[in-house]
């Protein structure tokens, strides 16, 4: 099963404080941490919402709202993917993060991710399945480092 655990943003991350050694020490060593485990996917942090933008749908028309977005509670850090046995090892392991301070009451997302493999074979259409797999296997092979 995999696991999305999200780190929501603050008014420091809006603003596009770096964060303490500190704090990149101790979110180091959680990411060696799931590593060593063999649970890890990703693993990213997010610049603030000014640098993005958000497409908003009406009528089939799309709209492009550049950023930045009013409530930072409600927008997104950073993320860690995990591959993990159950949604218990997923919240384990994100009871873990480090979180820095000035994040009281925000806390974090734990999200299943939907995969291919949880779709029952007879409900695809034929090559489907093989399709999906086809596509992940070559995402990988072009990722840096794998």
């Amino acid at each position: 099963m995999k696991f999305m655990i999200v780190g929501k943003a603050n008014a420091e991350t809006e603003a596009g404080a770096l964060p303490s050694q500190e704090l990149v020490d101790n979110m180091h060593a959680y990411n060696e941490a799931l590593t060593k485990a063999g649970v890890l996917l990703a693993a990213e942090g997010l610049y603030p919402s000014s640098q993005g933008a958000q497409i908003a749908y009406s009528g089939g028309r799309a709209t492009v709202i550049d950023g930045p977005f009013a409530e930072a509670k409600e927008l997104i850090a950073g993320f860690w993917l995990i591959q993990v046995k159950s949604r218990e090892e997923a919240i384990e392991w994100a009871m873990r993060v480090p979180v820095p301070q000035g994040y009281d009451g925000i806390g974090l997302d734990v999200w299943r991710v939907f995969d291919a493999s949880d779709v029952p074979d007879e409900s695809l259409p034929a090559g489907e399945r093989e399709r999906e797999q086809a596509l992940r296997e070559r995402l990988g092979a072009d990722t840096p480092g794998t």
